[in-house]
């Protein structure tokens, strides 16, 4: 299925993949430092780069909700991740309410209300076209691992440390929520427009808000990482978290820029 590809894309990917894998890395990285470059430039206030990782966020549960009910069927769609999106978005939004109360308060109540409609629907609705056995990477590797390390390391601030753990839980388990997703995809190994749609809206929220953390560390001349009273080692994890997903969904995207400059209908996974 899908349109002709173009002979441009054809000859770009084409010469992409005869290039070793280190040839591809450091390609990827002067992309990669050419957009952060872009937008230290272009978006004078950082905060925007959080605002904008949320609404784009926002956005891609938007796509899966019109896929939902225009297409009546959830295949493709990992169950486990919506899940944890819905659990880190409601621990998020309990400790936004106390600790901040802002326009990010707005936005994960919107994705987390759009998030609990789509479980309602794989989990009642459409389950039988949910296909649960591509669906089998367990919650606890990801929910476990993420607790214990928000109790090690989190931030220290003027809030209750309870509120605190919670916060770093949310930062960590983010950064793993997609796992499931790609595991199905990659079980699958198509993946329709929408649900590729929505990854890729995931991946460039994640570069985004990792864009912010990268460009504070620059300017601060790496005093951003060990400010005095926010926890020696919290803002090196938090980098290092939205660093793990922005690598995560990275080689995603790669395949999903690649099936839409050539005019491919669905996406196939490498095995």
């Amino acid at each position: 299925m899908g349109r002709k590809r173009s002979s441009a894309a054809n000859g770009m990917f084409g010469w992409m993949r005869r290039q070793s894998v280190k040839v591809k890395t450091l390609l990827g990285v002067i992309v990669a430092l050419g957009c952060l470059v872009g937008l230290k430039f272009m978006i004078k206030d950082h905060n925007h780069f959080f605002v904008a990782s949320e609404a784009i966020h926002a956005a891609g549960i938007f796509v899966l909700i019109y896929k939902l009910t225009t297409q009546n069927t959830c295949s493709g769609l990992s169950l486990k991740s919506q899940e944890l999106t819905a659990l880190f978005l409601a621990v998020r939004l309990a400790c936004s309410i106390v600790m901040e109360a802002d326009i990010h308060t707005v936005l994960d109540l919107a994705t987390l209300v759009s998030t609990i409609w789509v479980i309602y629907m794989i989990r009642f609705k459409l389950k039988s076209t949910y296909i649960k056995e591509l669906d089998n990477m367990p919650l606890y590797y990801m929910v476990v691992p993420s607790a214990i390390l928000a109790a090690l390391i989190h931030p220290y601030k003027t809030h209750i440390c309870i509120s605190r753990i919670l916060w770093a839980f949310c930062v960590y388990l983010e950064s793993v929520s997609v796992l499931p997703q790609l595991r199905l995809m990659q079980n699958a190994k198509m993946i329709e427009p929408f649900t590729s749609h929505y990854v890729f809206a995931l991946g460039v929220a994640r570069f985004l808000a990792c864009a912010h953390w990268i460009i504070q560390v620059y300017e601060t001349r790496g005093r951003y990482l060990f400010l005095v009273g926010s926890g020696y080692f919290w803002f090196p994890m938090a980098l290092l978290a939205e660093a793990v997903q922005t690598f995560i969904l990275a080689d995603f995207c790669y395949y999903y820029i690649k099936s839409f400059m050539g005019g491919q209908l669905l996406m196939r996974m490498p095995v």
